[in-house]
């Protein structure tokens, strides 16, 4: 069956950086994928998302310039690297795809985001924390 599972996350002091992982099995990255984060009693926010056929990148607005999506084709891996953590990043951190094409940029600020993408990891826990 097709798996996502994320890695790499920790308990941080503020500007540190972390590098998540994502490493999917059961299915290729053809498309795009996207890292989303929850945070307790928020919904879903889009934190970036890559379209991997053009390498396109979209990020939410308070990580620009702080986070960079990447993916693998070898490893088929999705990694999300995260420079400067602040404390307001802390949330849980999940990777998503989908077997179809999704754009980025309507995922990013859907809604119900999990009702968009068909594939998701369990998570990874980042804290920052003076």
């Amino acid at each position: 069956q097709v798996k996502l599972v994320e890695s790499g996350g920790g308990l941080v002091q503020p500007g540190v950086s972390l590098r998540l992982s994502c490493s999917v099995s059961g299915f290729s990255l053809n498309y795009a994928v996207a890292w989303f984060r929850r945070v307790p009693e928020k919904g879903l926010e889009g934190v970036a998302c890559l379209h991997i056929s053009d390498e396109n990148t979209f990020y939410k607005e308070s990580v620009k310039g702080r986070f960079t999506i990447s993916s693998s084709k070898s490893e088929n891996t999705a990694y999300l690297q995260m420079n400067s953590l602040k404390p307001e990043d802390t949330a849980t951190y999940y990777c998503a795809t989908d077997s179809h094409p999704f754009p980025c940029q309507v995922v990013m600020s859907a809604p119900n985001p999990d009702l968009q993408l068909d594939y998701w990891g369990q998570g990874t826990l980042v804290g920052v924390s003076a």
